[in-house]
């Protein structure tokens, strides 16, 4: 190369760049879109509209996610529709061909884990009385009855417990059908009816102290159905779930607030029991097994419980009877827990 070709090539002026398709130098001073394109067609227009719907529906929409996936995938078709029939350009339909899978396949995921979840006839009403007031998801629930617990059940007249007999550490369970009660040295003390734990007070006892007995007896009034967990199972379940942890915590500690009420008042039915489930509870945690160890253990238990079940025929002689029965077993510092 000479030369003259050399300063021919370097002296371009900077004003021009080259044009690859025509090989033709156009101004850069002037402007690039004097002829601006007509409008495109309709399809364009509309697929875009549904991009931008879908971009602004608000987060708190329940199911604004799927509104999103959904409209993002018919703008993608749209694209492809205009891009093959009236742009004629594959780089645009492949594009918006990958966009569409990605958005379908996480559109069917959505609806898959919006699916409607069917929960057994027999735990309808359990999940209805007792989880679906706390907002306790239905698949979560399906969980915690389907993998480590069992369905039994108990004619009249057998045991569920037996006092100093039965040991504490192994289950937890749920009453379904039937009714059971509960007594100390023969002596009844309360009923435990459908939708209400069987042994609470023992499995709230057992988180602190291992190798306890029932200090009661439970026994079936009626033929009996009860769902029971495996309680070391649950418990490694439950650390694995912190909000059924903490559901778990609030329903066991209600559980045992209405078992305390009872005690008070042992003519409480099903139909009262559930008017104070409707309540909020008094505390989240409390031991009654505080109240029955006590009860074994002390000397006097038998005549203080028997003048307390006696009771009287006016309420100012049952008042007098139940403070000596706090006083006696201990009951006030409980009490003192429940409600402070």
């Amino acid at each position: 190369m000479n030369t003259t070709e050399i300063n021919s090539f370097t002296m371009t002026p900077l004003g021009f760049i080259p044009d690859f398709k025509n090989a033709t130098l156009v101004p850069v001073n002037e402007t690039a879109c004097e002829n601006w394109s007509e409008v495109h067609h309709l399809v364009f227009h509309v697929a875009n509209i549904c991009f931008a719907v879908g971009l602004v529906i608000p987060t708190t929409l329940n199911f604004h996610m799927i509104f999103l996936r959904g409209l993002l995938a018919t703008g993608c078709v749209l694209f492809i529709i205009w891009a093959m029939l009236y742009r004629c350009a594959l780089d645009i339909m492949i594009w918006n061909s990958v966009f569409l899978v990605l958005n379908f396949l996480h559109f069917v995921y959505l609806l898959y884990k919006r699916r409607p979840i069917k929960i057994e006839k027999e735990f309808s009403s359990l999940y209805k009385r007792m989880f679906e007031p706390l907002h306790v998801p239905p698949e979560l629930f399906k969980r915690l009855t389907g993998q480590f617990c069992n369905i039994q059940t108990l004619k009249t007249g057998q045991a569920y417990a037996a006092e100093d007999k039965t040991s504490v550490d192994d289950r937890l369970s749920i009453l379904l059908k039937g009714k059971m009660k509960v007594s100390y040295r023969g002596h009844f003390l309360h009923n435990i009816y459908p939708c209400a734990f069987i042994d609470s007070p023992e499995f709230r006892s057992t988180q602190m102290n291992r190798g306890e007995k029932f200090q009661v007896t439970i026994t079936a009034d009626d033929n009996c159905k009860f769902l029971c967990w495996s309680r070391e199972r649950l418990t490694y379940f439950l650390e694995s779930e912190p909000f059924l942890y903490e559901i778990f915590r609030y329903l066991i500690g209600k559980d045992i607030t209405n078992k305390l009420y009872s005690l008070n008042d042992p003519t409480l039915n099903d139909k009262t029991s559930k008017k104070m489930e409707q309540q909020p509870s008094l505390c989240s945690q409390l031991s009654v097994m505080q109240m029955r160890n006590s009860m074994a253990s002390s000397s006097d238990s038998e005549d203080g419980l028997q003048q307390f079940l006696r009771g009287s025929s006016t309420a100012s002689s049952l008042r007098n009877n139940q403070q000596d029965f706090y006083n006696t077993y201990g009951v006030g510092r409980l009490q003192h827990d429940v409600f402070c």
